[in-house]
């Protein structure tokens, strides 16, 4: 169990927000803000991402119970527990493994299945980045833009960008650690005991990450889910949709 770096918004009942891989808390802050106006949003890094430590073991338990442990800490014993892609997996493990600590959950455009893969470009990108011998961020960006051509991802992947104590550029996520355990974060969640509680799956319009065959297989494992489609949304819908997305989220947790 790791201590999870985090920043936190508002008051109320706690709502706790899971990013997704190469992602930070930051990605959620201004959905964050928003949801603040009724409840106490928490926003941690996920182990090896933003922050928060690094560690060599990379998977969805080793991750649930980081959340674990982070909640126990702030002595939160539920919470409505929210997740985006790599998040929203962490975020199933959880519920599955301490179903008692969750309140509401809610999966933001993933399924518990296994996936086949599709971020190797990004991976290549930013391990084929020349940091070390950029004076400025907008060198860093040009390597970027050289392997990937959507500029909402460059500036996503920006945002992992910092300097360290000797004026160097590095990335903030453990980018070894994540490609060494990448199928770890690609594999299927496993339930012995399905998670009895709300539950609500939101995809974007414009995404392939949850199917309607795969519909069956979230039912069996979260009997009481709902799903939810914005209009318009690609993969990351926080990002395409927020006002839609919020919508969507407060009709849910006030329900």
């Amino acid at each position: 169990m790791l201590e999870l770096n985090y920043k936190t918004f508002g008051q109320g009942l706690p709502v706790v927000i899971l990013h997704g891989l190469f992602g930070m808390l930051d990605n959620w802050q201004a959905v964050a803000r928003k949801l603040s106006e009724d409840y106490t949003a928490y926003l941690p890094d996920l182990r090896n991402h933003g922050r928060s430590p690094h560690h060599d073991d990379m998977d969805y338990p080793c991750m649930a119970e980081d959340l674990r442990y982070f909640m126990e800490s702030h002595w939160m014993f539920k919470a409505h527990i929210m997740g985006h892609s790599m998040g929203g997996k962490t975020a199933m493990q959880f519920a599955l493994a301490h179903p008692g600590m969750v309140d509401k959950l809610i999966v933001v455009d993933i399924a518990p299945k296994a996936y086949s893969g599709g971020h190797q470009d990004i991976f290549d990108a930013l391990m084929s980045a020349n940091l070390t011998g950029a004076a400025e961020r907008s060198d860093v960006l040009t390597q970027l833009q050289s392997r990937i051509e959507a500029p909402g991802v460059q500036q996503f992947l920006m945002k992992n960008l910092s300097r360290n104590k000797k004026g160097k550029f590095e990335w903030k996520m453990n980018l070894p650690v994540l490609y060494k355990n990448y199928q770890n974060l690609l594999a299927t969640i496993d339930a012995d005991e399905p998670f009895e509680g709300p539950a609500l799956f939101i995809r974007g319009e414009r995404s392939d990450y949850i199917l309607d065959e795969d519909w069956p297989m979230i039912k069996a494992v979260f009997p009481r889910a709902q799903l939810e489609t914005i209009a318009g949304a690609g993969h990351w819908v926080h990002a395409d949709k927020p006002e839609e997305l919020l919508e969507v989220l407060r009709a849910f947790l006030a329900g």
